[in-house]
């Protein structure tokens, strides 16, 4: 019989300062402010300085939500870090955090599952909380997408979707008294098809690619640049994020009525419209963010719970669902008690 349970128990998160608009991107992009918001709702984003790097903004989300549970760092017995932009390409970007946060020799996990990333490291570190293994587990989202992106006109149907940005959530063990009114990790779902990975990828550097890991020819390719099938992503996305929701909600024996907010990935918000309107859920009880901060893949997630904080939206005691959709392809969700 069960006798834990896996509560949020803080949460932060930060956007770098510089804020980049549409007419902005107009500049560099033959791409106007009317094109991106009708194709994708984003109306700006924020992109780092030359000198940040990606476990710079993890730092400031964690430091944030680990004041935001009243505990010191050293309470911390785990790390699981989810990005597609990492610092260096190895070690993993974790270590770099660790460094920073300054609390050596607890186990760090990196994960690449991109735009699901936040939702598979919530359910990899339910597990272990469950085990009885760990108490407290940092959970963190953070991208740096701005110096990945082809800034040229060439890029402009992918680069215009992508922001920099972090959010963090402390997993802490309880004991569970209550199975419905816990606050407490209910359900997560895990799925992927990589039959489809080519159809939202970096082709390079890659070992898979021939005799080089890199090379000159690649580069002037663009291969180093995200490749997308933006009509294949978004049928995907919204077949498979509704479906998942669905599931989610009959294993955790809740209907999509009881669910009192939606915390969806941002990767489009004609995605997110599209699944309220397959499910039928009110446009109230779907919180969005990427308008203000664009697709921030692993942090999407975690930043807009923050802000739902922030902005009263989102209370403790509330049934919240999540759900997210992208390359690999991979796809998640998770219902929760906050």
């Amino acid at each position: 019989m069960m006798k834990y349970r896996s509560e949020i128990t803080g949460v932060g998160s930060f956007v770098p300062p510089k804020v980049v608009t549409n007419f902005d991107l107009e500049k560099l992009l033959d791409t106007t402010d009317e094109w991106i918001q009708q194709r994708s709702g984003i109306v700006e984003r924020h992109w780092v300085e030359d000198s940040v790097s990606n476990s710079d903004l993890a730092l400031e989300a964690s430091l944030r939500a680990i004041a935001s549970a009243g505990i010191e760092k050293s309470a911390i017995d785990m790390i699981i870090y989810a990005t597609l932009s990492p610092d260096h390409e190895f070690p993993g970007t974790g270590c770099f955090l660790q460094a920073k946060l300054g609390i050596p020799e607890i186990a760090v996990l990196d994960i690449r599952q991109q735009c699901t990333g936040f939702i598979y490291a919530l359910s990899i570190a339910d597990k272990f909380i469950l085990s009885g293994s760990h108490r407290n587990i940092l959970i963190v989202g953070s991208e740096v997408h701005s110096k990945g992106m082809d800034k040229s006109p060439n890029g402009r149907n992918v680069t215009v979707l992508f922001g920099d940005g972090a959010g963090a959530v402390i997993l802490s063990r309880k004991d569970l008294v209550d199975p419905i009114k816990d606050s407490r990790i209910m359900t997560t779902q895990l799925f992927a098809d990589g039959s489809l990975a080519k159809e939202l990828w970096i082709p390079a550097p890659g070992v898979g690619l021939g005799k080089d890991r890199v090379n000159h020819q690649m580069l002037e390719e663009g291969l180093q640049y995200p490749q997308m099938n933006g009509k294949t992503v978004f049928v995907h996305a919204t077949k498979r994020m509704s479906e998942c929701l669905t599931s989610a909600c009959k294993e955790a024996s809740v209907n999509l009525q009881d669910i009192d907010l939606f915390l969806f990935h941002q990767a489009n918000l004609r995605i997110n419209t599209k699944v309220a309107e397959m499910l039928s859920i009110p446009d109230e009880r779907v919180f969005n963010t990427i308008q203000k901060y664009g697709n921030t893949t692993a942090a999407t997630i975690p930043l807009g719970m923050d802000d739902a904080i922030k902005a009263g939206v989102l209370k403790k005691g509330m049934l919240v669902a999540s759900a997210a959709f992208g390359s690999g392809f991979t796809w998640a969700s998770a219902i929760f008690r906050y």
